[in-house]
């Protein structure tokens, strides 16, 4: 059985001033690199050792992912980028403003066709208002996005890996638990630097924690522990 520790990246520059991100790209704040920081003490002070890391190519997956290895003492690992599991592509509204497009255009699209906001529903809204021809429909997001997650547990599998870290994107996490539990609620409002925590047997998922923030408090305690020594 493979432990799959799927991680959000850390606070970027957008995340903080309300811009939705995709496929565009700012780097982690100050306060994000010590939310990530923060994590990789936890994970260090859970004595956790990963035998394979993934990360979307997206650099704000990166650099999260390099301070995590640090801080956990997990770095010389095997670790690779993988495009499948980027954020969504938010077309020409990527870099735009959260509440330009989840309060304003999809808003006016769901009224007109009297849909439902679920994931199928907001990804084909955006693709159908989307001027640059670069947003994906329902079926090409979330079929990236499954295999994407699925090759990479299965490789773990193969591998005989026990523990696998990915760090990947909110909305991309919230789609994959979505996908694997069709039938309860999707998730809302993964933090940055939470940990969603996997299963992976015989080529099946099993979800047990979504946005466990436990390991940030562990890292955090032991970083302001540090302070207060100095």
């Amino acid at each position: 059985m493979v432990n799959i520790y799927l991680v959000r990246h850390g606070k970027t520059m957008f995340n903080t001033i309300g811009r939705a991100q995709g496929w565009s790209d700012t780097p982690l704040t100050k306060e994000g690199e010590r939310g990530i920081i923060e994590l990789g003490l936890g994970f260090k002070a859970k004595a956790l050792t990963f035998d394979l890391a993934f990360s979307s190519d997206s650099g704000r997956t990166i650099q999260t992912m390099g301070l995590i290895l640090k801080h956990s003492e997990n770095e010389g690992i095997p670790y690779r980028f993988d495009p499948r599991i980027r954020e969504w592509c938010f077309g020409s509204f990527d870099g735009g403003y959260d509440g330009e497009l989840f309060d304003g255009v999809l808003p006016r699209v769901f009224v007109e066709n009297g849909e439902e906001q679920s994931f199928e529903a907001i990804a084909n809204a955006i693709y159908e208002v989307d001027t640059a021809g670069w947003a994906e429909t329902w079926e090409t997001l979330s079929g990236r996005i499954l295999n994407g997650f699925s090759d990479m547990a299965k490789e773990a599998q193969e591998k005989g890996a026990k523990n696998m870290i990915i760090v990947s994107h909110g909305m991309t996490i919230a789609t994959l638990i979505k996908l694997l539990q069709p039938d309860k609620p999707r998730p809302h409002g993964l933090d940055n630097g939470s940990v969603t925590h996997l299963t992976y047997e015989n080529d099946h998922f099993s979800v047990f924690k979504v946005g466990d923030m436990s390991y940030r408090e562990i890292g955090k305690k032991i970083m302001s522990e540090k302070h207060d020594d100095h």
